[in-house]
């Protein structure tokens, strides 16, 4: 196996992971020593589930996080110089999607390292997928502003973009505020725009629903602390 940087999903929730991961994923987690990964508790109980043969203490882990300087990133890949691979693994979903790990990846493309994507689930493609918005266009902002007065310029900036450009937009908020997006959307977006609220995609208690603007406002919803993702068509 050539010495690569391999980008290992992880799952999104509470979910089996044959139900999301495939066997091939597997078997390259067991032939890995070196992991880059936002949370060290985390990752090593997310290796044990997948590989429960394998031995957490002969494993090396890097912490990536918002504080990681690139000279430690920089560090952090040398064991490929090695001949020897290494995985990064984010807190849910795809690695160096709206995540740190794109740092890694980026210095990896830069010194030449071979850079492999595995197979996994990624909220924003598997939402979009079941919205019925256009799937041709389409931009992640991520989360938008703290701030009520900024959030809501956002957020008519972006319809504004849904009917100039046929384009949808998709965004994400902390769980203990859905709530409040989601009033704040229904109180200044157009009744007729549509919003998709996608809600613990591949969990046990999954809720992906589009409705008008104005349907939603007749909408009793229990979303408090629950990871979602939200998207805007016309």
């Amino acid at each position: 196996m050539q010495a690569s940087l391999y980008l290992i999903p992880v799952p999104l929730g509470e979910t089996e992971l044959d139900h999301i991961l495939p066997p091939h994923n597997h078997k390259i987690i067991g032939g890995i020593r070196h992991f880059i990964v936002e949370n060290i508790r985390t990752a090593r109980r997310f290796l044990k589930k997948s590989n429960p043969d394998i031995v957490i203490d002969e494993l090396t882990f890097y912490t990536l996080n918002k504080h990681t300087s690139p000279e430690e990133v920089s560090n952090y890949l040398k064991p490929i110089e090695a001949g020897e691979s290494i995985g990064i693994i984010s807190e849910a979903g795809c690695p160096a999607i709206a995540d740190p790990g794109a740092d890694v990846v980026t210095i990896a493309q830069r010194k030449g390292y071979k850079v492999v994507p595995m197979i996994g689930p990624s909220s924003i493609l598997l939402s979009l997928m079941a919205s019925g918005f256009n799937g041709q266009s389409f931009s992640f902002w991520g989360y938008l502003p703290i701030d009520t007065a900024e959030k809501i310029k956002k957020l008519k900036l972006l319809e504004q973009r849904i009917y100039n450009e046929n384009q949808t937009q998709i965004f994400i908020e902390t769980p203990y505020r859905n709530h409040k997006i989601i009033e704040e959307i229904i109180k200044y977006c157009r009744p007729q725009t549509r919003l998709c609220i996608a809600a613990n995609i591949t969990c046990p208690d999954e809720y992906i629903r589009t409705r008008t603007v104005q349907e939603w406002s007749k909408e009793m919803l229990d979303l408090h602390k629950k990871p979602c993702i939200f998207l805007l068509y016309k």
